[in-house]
């Protein structure tokens, strides 16, 4: 298999791992868009308590969501024991840098900080706050799943699956 199509696989999974799961991941993307939209929008009228309080909210549901979505990919899988998967695969590591790379440039740098610069700086914070809205069910969310998905590759196997460390024995006859 080319490092290229190796690669390409996570997010395969990632995408796969979503739309089958996405009451799940989007109910609890969901706690950090209201929380993101309420402090950034209305910094002012929130007490640094309740913004400190509802971080720590956000940090458990963010927990929570990778536990539930490793559980999810290794469920079928055993650990495997392999550290030579970056030795043998240090290419399609790299593509994962390249397409996460990417993905950061368009909705980090892209939509957060150019488009809001080119806003009048009174439509700013509101554009902000519904960006992040919008970004915690999806964009950050696939990027949770997709770095689990980096981690399955690396460390699962389908349960059964013949680990091959050279070549086939030969059956006895």
């Amino acid at each position: 298999m080319s490092e290229l199509k190796l690669a390409w696989e996570v997010p395969k999974w990632t995408w796969r791992c979503y739309t089958r799961h996405l009451p799940l991941v989007v109910g609890l993307s969901l706690i950090a868009s209201v929380q993101r939209l309420v402090v950034v929008n209305w910094t002012g009228e929130v007490s640094p308590a309740l913004a400190t309080a509802s971080e720590v909210v956000v940090l458990a549901a963010r927990v929570l969501l990778v536990v539930l979505v490793w559980r999810i990919a290794v469920a079928g899988r055993q650990l495997r024991s392999d550290r030579d998967f970056a030795r043998r695969h240090w290419r399609s590591l790299v593509w994962q840098v390249v397409f996460l790379g990417a993905a950061f440039a368009v909705f980090e740098v892209l939509a957060e900080h150019v488009v809001s610069a080119l806003l009048p700086p009174s439509a700013r914070q509101t554009y902000l706050a519904v960006l992040l809205f919008v970004k915690n069910p999806t964009v950050i969310a696939l990027t949770f799943l997709w770095w689990i998905g980096v981690l399955r590759q690396v460390f699962t196997e389908e349960a059964g699956a013949a680990v091959t460390s050279g070549p086939r024995a030969v059956p006895r006859r």
